[in-house]
């Protein structure tokens, strides 16, 4: 274990600092000033404004569709009518998830479109009718338009009334002008008449109007939020499905990885130690013609095969360790990171913290995820210092690995770290990297622990 530098690195932090968690910019004036202002705002204010009439449209053809469905389901044309429901469902769904996305800016996925076993018809329609997509699709038809019109009247009545009442002294010149009254009428009848038209009257009419401004923002929020939950519960595939699709795509980064990895001892084999044997054959074949007639090439020859045999033995032992280390199995992460530390090119202290061992694969990607972070930290870190931190977080393995040097590092760059991402999620792992621009670098991995 090499020799520790100064504190322990580890702060056993949640995963979460990643590259994107930088310190909050400075602003000028409070949230609360900022947000009637806000690109936000604007955003959700126009997304509440929009769902009333494309809500009012949906539930018009979703209540006409439905009930002639129901009503034709006497006779066989009401099954396809329900199925064109349920499809004209799904088309708007589609535009709802387009809309969230661009307006709430809400990361939502898009269901599986629906398909038939035979590809015909009447296999389609049963295959939509079956979907309970669809009929979450239908759901949402029927519930957002009370929702809509709710958020659409209380959104619009605040952000009027606020405005204009923030506004009230620069024209109230209307009333006297074009209305014969000296401003906005609060009460009369047949001897007596209250406008808002003195100073003070028109101060405290902006003093509301400020206060509504200043609220509105943050009701149009809530408001959003509730679109959202419904957008996500209602338009969005279930969480099984999703898990679904999850696992078929992590099956497929295992398949690739197995094949890559298969590939890499073909190659590595072919192109190192089985051209050092053949070249060893050559040689021994060499030296048995001339052992009779010149010993003493023949001893040479033989003396150069024993130095390919000793390099061909090191690769083997190497190819041996990149595929899975026989100190790992015997003696665990601890001794087996160790090792590969001490090939480092930078000093690097390993600490490792478990008081068991996790599953023999979970113990092989962490094995291998380290390796590969120390790697690139001699190879493109331009580091003078490095340190392993392994530990057990509840039913989780973390590891760390940190370094001092340019940093700079980044997954979406298309690096050995897109792969490594790839190889811990298909385990349902984690890969975060927190790599600003000079450094240090903070490569966090998460692992299931299934021990």
């Amino acid at each position: 274990m090499a020799t520790a530098y100064g504190p322990d690195t580890r702060d056993h932090q949640r995963y979460g600092s990643g590259s994107g968690d930088h310190p909050p910019a400075r602003h000028v004036f409070p949230a609360a000033l900022r947000a009637p202002f806000e690109a936000r705002t604007w955003r959700e204010f126009g997304y509440l404004m929009l769902s009333l009439p494309i809500s009012a449209v949906l539930f018009s053809l979703a209540i006409a569709m439905t009930s002639l469905g129901i009503g034709m389901l006497i006779t066989f044309l009401g099954i396809p009518i329900l199925a064109a429901c349920l499809a004209m469902c799904r088309g708007f769904g589609a535009m709802e998830r387009t809309r969230a996305r661009a307006l709430l800016k809400l990361d939502v996925a898009d269901p599986a479109r629906v398909r038939g076993r035979t590809g015909g018809l009447m296999s389609w329609v049963g295959a939509v009718l079956k979907s309970g997509v669809s009929w979450r699709h239908l759901l949402y038809a029927l519930l957002h338009l009370p929702w809509a019109v709710f958020a659409f009247s209380v959104s619009l009545t605040f952000w009027a009334y606020g405005w204009s009442a923030l506004t009230y002294p620069l024209w109230r010149w209307v009333f006297p002008v074009y209305a014969g009254v000296d401003g906005i009428q609060l009460y009369g009848d047949r001897g007596h008449n209250v406008y808002l038209d003195s100073p003070f009257e028109l101060a405290v009419t902006s003093a509301v109007g400020l206060f509504l401004v200043l609220i509105t923002p943050w009701i149009i929020r809530g408001l959003a939020s509730v679109d959202r939950v419904m957008v996500v519960g209602l338009l969005s595939p279930s969480r099984l499905a999703v898990r679904v699709s999850e696992l078929e795509s992590d099956r497929g980064v295992v398949v690739d990885t197995a094949a890559a990895d298969l590939r890499r001892i073909e190659r590595d084999l072919h192109d190192g130690a089985q051209a050092r044997l053949v070249a060893l054959a050559m040689g021994l074949g060499l030296a048995k013609e001339k052992l009779t007639d010149d010993p003493e090439a023949a001893a040479r020859m033989v003396d150069e095969a024993h130095g390919e045999v000793k390099v061909a033995l090191q690769e083997l032992r190497d190819l041996a360790r990149g595929i899975h280390p026989a100190v790992l199995t015997d003696r665990g992460l601890d001794a087996a990171l160790s090792a590969i530390a001490s090939r480092c090119t930078v000093p690097v202290k390993v600490d490792v913290d478990l008081d068991a061992r996790p599953a023999q694969a979970i113990e092989g990607i962490a094995y291998f995820t380290v390796s590969e972070l120390l790697q690139n930290v001699s190879k493109h870190a331009h580091a003078t210092r490095a340190s392993v931190d392994v530990w057990r977080a509840s039913n989780r393995l973390m590891l760390q690995v940190t370094d001092d040097g340019r940093g700079g590092a980044d997954v979406a760059a298309g690096s050995g770290l897109a792969g490594l991402t790839e190889r811990l999620d298909a385990v349902d792992g984690i890969l975060v990297v927190d790599s600003p621009a000079g450094g240090p670098t903070r490569v966090t991995a998460e692992l299931p622990w299934r021990g």
